[in-house]
């Protein structure tokens, strides 16, 4: 008997590798976007609370050379 495994098992196991660094990767996109989300929250949470108006985000267009 030999010791080495089938190759399909190998197949397999590449596979599920490869699918499990793809939700590795969604989770940790998941989490930063999130982390970011909770900071754009706070900081609006943070001006409001200092009493202030208009603490929404301005966007400035970028210049056109």
């Amino acid at each position: 008997m030999s010791d080495a495994e089938p190759p399909q098992d190998e197949r397999s196991r590449r596979i599920e590798n490869a699918v499990l660094f793809g939700a590795f990767i969604l989770l940790t996109l998941g989490g930063a976007w999130l982390l970011m989300t909770m900071a754009d929250v706070r900081k609006a949470q943070d001006c409001a609370a200092q009493g202030r108006r208009n603490c929404g985000t301005i966007e400035i267009p970028e210049r056109s050379r």
